[in-house]
């Protein structure tokens, strides 16, 4: 501890900040590998117009962690380089809420990375679909498409207005009857 008591006061300030900040980011680096970060496990009790449809919180623990970490490790290896304590201050600040804004940056980043495979039956609508079994002409019956949504395909159950549709047709998903089933047309001189 003789390192730590030969600092200045306003050293000693900075080296506390930068380590307690330091290992806070390393527990929550930690626990995002293990799953354990879901939330920040603070909520802010105060009111104000903050709530945004984006997913991210500007003021959260772990903002104010990315901050800290910033400006810590800026005003420690800034402290001999910059002699004013403002300018190094100013510096630090800034550093800080540039780590936050590389927070946000990156978090962005990894959002676009997840795509939601859920198939939806609504998707369905606009696209053209091969008939896998004949479908009665005038809701007489159902028979059932094959569809390519997202990469994958889907059976699903259709039925029509118009006249019967044969195997091996073309239709067109125009509306969805019931989450099951949707409502076709016949693609004239499709069959294959």
């Amino acid at each position: 501890m003789e390192w730590f008591d030969s600092l200045s006061p306003a050293l000693k300030v900075y080296w506390i900040i930068t380590l307690v900040t330091s290992l806070i980011f390393v527990i929550q680096t930690i626990m995002t590998f293990i799953g354990l970060d879901s939330s920040d496990g603070l909520d802010a009790d105060f009111d104000g117009d903050m709530h945004h449809d984006g997913p991210f919180q500007l003021f959260s623990f772990r903002n104010l962690i990315n901050f800290f970490l910033g400006y810590g490790w800026s005003a420690v290896c800034f402290y001999n380089v910059i002699p004013s304590a403002l300018g190094l201050n100013i510096v630090s600040v800034v550093i800080g809420l540039l780590f936050v804004g590389i927070f946000f940056f990156l978090m962005l980043q990894m959002t676009k990375l997840a795509v939601d495979k859920t198939f939806k039956i609504t998707d369905t609508v606009g696209k053209t679909a091969d008939v896998y079994l004949v479908i009665p002409s005038e809701r007489q019956g159902k028979g059932k498409i094959q569809i390519s949504v997202g990469g994958a395909y889907h059976e699903i159950d259709a039925m029509t207005e118009g006249e019967r549709i044969p195997t091996g047709s073309k239709a067109c998903v125009e509306s969805i009857i019931d989450s099951q089933t949707v409502m076709v047309s016949s693609i004239p001189n499709s069959i294959v």
